[in-house]
């Protein structure tokens, strides 16, 4: 019934298994990929024609977490996957960047890659599997797919290398959690998070992962023999040697004039002039034609701009290849900000804000391993007239999305440990100018805003972005690229990271990837542009503030024992909920006992930090404490005094003077100044208010006399008994056991009804049985 075809193979201490032909078998391609217990399916569709006026290529990668993978239901109202996460949006671009590149040009037919995870084992990321189930699936769909490629993880533990480490363990554990694709000859991208490594390292992590992925690669030649259907007959013929002559002849020199204007805006507007006059030019061809001709120009001008720094080494700007732009670098830039900066370098520029929180702050995230928080969030926005252009402006898409990862990604290992400084942090990034890397600029905008706010940082962090010229075994790298450069480049490279080493490294090849040798040349290049654009920052500010901005909150933070947590949280919350509301500071208490007070006002939190420790110390006999009257009952009144603790005020405590009634003296709510006198065996505290002046706090001096002995000496036993001794001993004169109730024995229940307690006589007649009575 169903023509199954699967391949399998031991890679990193599991069983990676390609199967194909059982599920999905009217998508073009469809691959189901297990790895350990995480399944991923991928499928692959694609458009047999391609729309009429279409000049690009609409590729869409989607990937989806299905929660029932985890064995969960998903939050929210509505108990269903709606949207994409933002791990979905980064692991679908993870798979889109090394794809896209090995579709041949001139390719416009639609394609859907989508990959959905069906099962997850909490062990093994999803992402790696889902890139390696879509190059599968593609490469046995008859597309024009130039792959297949690979993608592997690669954590550095104690000194080595470790291929798809555990969840999570590549960065708790590690000092490296790196994402790779290829090909089998050459890489096509790298995502990366690193604890200041050094280039040397982050290379040898690059070469181990390509080294890995090649396995993968022929476990996916090994199905394609199997199970590939027949490829699709594309006509891809290069027919615009003419076409690109002619728009040589009209508007060549134009172009390079062009691109000889050191401003962005005055070469736009040449460039613009002389697209128009190429337009004009084939005015009376058919509208296919022209359609040709505005797609050459754009080769046109990369021909040019390519020529010029290969041979010459001429940029577009006219900078050396290895120089960085002006750079400038300012702080404080927003009075109300807790901490902001403003960056720019060349015509790129943003507006960088941190934003310090208390605990509540934090993001909640709710994915396969269940619900996590995340206490540092970056975010970036890109509006349209960064670009000089109009455009729609509103919810961030995968490009924002994407960068603001980045530029996280770049930032989280130097942050501060949770328990040193326990503030949520938001680094809010505006784009206000873009020519280059706006990413980066972000990275080096946070940075100086983080510090601003006084975030204690390990290290100061500056991102740079490398481009590459690439014809045949001609090549040049590029500093600190220009958007044109970008574009018209093979490689958008971008590194960041401390004096001491990078801390994130991301790699995207418009060819069918680059070797070791370029890969080292860029990060020797970027290792002093980074350096340079450090020490422009450090002119501004050097190291984070001491202080935090006065509109920021304080937190300090305390550890109370285990056992008194009850104790503060109170019955209900109702403890934690006085506190916060008579002091108006936030209080946040975990399973191990820290608590955090925070509060823009010192004064709230010193108030809530000597209730919260009047509640955790145990009470000394002798000490006075601050108390609320809780309770008045005839004999005294009951006072809260150290948060969970009562102790009982009787009486004669209460003043000097004889008191009739506990409310002449006191009402419920009211405050008082008590001293502990004593506590007992079992907890119970005895308290006085009488040697405590209430005004004040201050102990007094106890002036009230002692009491007289009674007339006769101590006083007598009970019934000519002597009260002292055992109190259980008899009651009566003459000692000795306890004598009958009533003169008697005890008269009978009268067959189980209890029988007559009596009187001192012998018992009341009326109350006896009648039986008794007859006697």
């Amino acid at each position: 019934m169903f023509d199954v075809q699967t391949v399998s193979m031991e890679w990193g201490g599991k069983t990676l298994t390609l199967e194909t032909g059982r599920i999905a078998r009217q998508a073009n391609g469809a691959v189901l990929a297990t790895y350990g217990e995480t399944v991923v399916l991928c499928a692959v569709t694609a458009a047999k024609s391609v729309k009429e006026g279409q000049d690009f290529f609409p590729l869409t990668v989607h990937y989806q977490e299905k929660f029932s993978s985890a064995g969960r239901i998903p939050g929210g109202f509505f108990k269903r996957e709606r949207g994409a996460t933002e791990k979905e949006t980064l692991t679908s671009r993870l798979i889109d960047r090394p794809i896209r590149p090995l579709f041949p040009e001139g390719f416009y037919n639609e394609i859907n890659v989508i990959a959905q995870v069906l099962s997850y084992d909490g062990d093994t990321e999803a992402d790696v599997l889902a890139m390696i189930a879509a190059s599968a699936a593609l490469t046995i769909s008859g597309v024009p797919f130039m792959g297949p490629i690979g993608a592997a993880r690669v954590g550095y533990v104690d000194g080595a290398y470790t291929l798809n480490p555990k969840q999570d363990a590549a960065l708790k554990d590690g000092e490296l959690d790196l994402v790779v694709a290829a090909t089998g000859d050459a890489v096509m991208m790298v995502e990366s998070e690193a604890k200041e490594l050094t280039e040397e390292v982050m290379l040898g992590a690059v070469v181990f992962a390509h080294d890995e992925i090649k396995k993968v690669v022929n476990l996916i030649i090994d199905l394609a023999e199997k199970a590939a259907k027949e490829p699709w007959d594309v006509d891809l013929s290069d027919s615009t040697a003419d076409i690109k002559a002619k728009l040589k002849k009209a508007v060549g020199k134009d172009i390079t004039a062009a691109y000889k204007l050191t401003d962005k805006s005055a070469r736009s507007n040449a460039l613009n002039a002389a697209r128009a006059k190429a337009k004009e030019a084939f005015s009376g061809e058919t509208p296919q034609t022209q359609m040709v001709a505005i797609k050459t120009i754009k080769k046109l001008e990369a021909e040019i701009v390519r020529g010029a720094i290969l041979k010459d080494g001429k940029r577009i700007d006219g900078r050396k290849l290895d120089q960085v732009r002006p750079i400038e670098a300012i702080v404080g830039f927003l009075p109300r900000t807790h901490g902001s900066s403003l960056f720019t370098r060349g015509e790129t520029q943003a507006i960088c804000t941190t934003t310090l929180g208390t605990k509540e702050s934090e993001q909640m995230i709710d994915g396969l391993e269940g619900l996590s928080y995340s206490s540092f969030m970056l975010h970036y926005n890109f509006p349209p007239y960064s670009v000089g252009e109009v455009g729609r402006f509103g919810a961030p898409g995968r490009r924002e999305v994407g960068h603001g990862k980045l530029a996280w990604r770049a930032l989280h290992p130097v942050l501060p440990a949770k328990e040193d400084f326990p503030y949520t942090i938001r680094v809010l990034s505006d784009i206000t100018e873009s020519n280059g890397s706006s990413s980066m600029a972000t990275v080096c905008g946070g940075s100086l805003s983080m510090m601003d706010a006084g975030v204690p940082l390990v290290r100061p962090v500056s991102g740079i972005a490398m481009g590459l010229i690439l014809e045949g075994k001609d090549f040049a790298v590029l500093s600190d690229i220009l958007g044109d450069e970008d574009h018209l480049g093979d490689m958008d490279f971008k590194v960041a990271g401390t004096e001491v080493g990078i801390t994130t490294m991301q790699m995207d090849i418009k060819i069918a990837g680059i070797t070791r040798e370029i890969m080292g040349k860029a990060l020797e290049q970027a290792k002093a542009g980074r350096a340079h654009i450090l020490g422009e920052m450090t002119k501004a500010l050097g190291s984070s503030r001491t202080e935090l901005s006065a509109h920021a909150p304080r937190i300090e933070t305390i550890q109370i024992d285990k056992s008194k947590i009850r104790d503060v949280i109170g019955t209900g919350g109702k403890v934690i909920r006085e506190i916060v509301a008579e002091t108006g500071a936030k209080v946040d208490i975990d399973d191990e006992g820290i608590i955090k007070i925070s509060s823009s006002d010192t004064a709230q939190i010193e108030a809530a930090k000597k209730w919260i420790l009047g509640i955790v110390e145990e009470a000394e006999v002798g000490k006075v404490y601050q108390g609320k009257v809780v309770n008045i009952v005839d004999f005294g009144a009951f006072v809260n005094f150290m948060g969970g603790k009562d102790g009982l005020v009787h009486v004669s405590e209460m003043k000097n003077e004889r008191v009739e009634k506990p409310t002449d003296v006191v009402k419920e709510g009211q405050a008082v100044y008590v001293k502990v006198l004593e506590i007992d065996p079992r907890g119970k505290v005895r308290l006085s208010m009488r040697v405590v002046d209430q005004e004040t706090g201050a102990e007094l001096e106890d002036t009230r006399p002692a009491r007289e002995p009674r007339e006769g000496g101590d006083r007598g036993p009970r019934a000519g008994g002597d009260r002292g001794g055992d109190r259980r001993g008899p009651r009566r004169e003459g000692g000795g056991d306890r004598g009958p109730r009533g003169g008697g024995d005890r008269g009978p229940r009268g067959g189980g009804d209890r029988g007559p307690r009596g009187g001192s006589e012998g018992g009341n007649p009326d109350h006896l049985p009648a039986f008794l009575k007859e006697d």
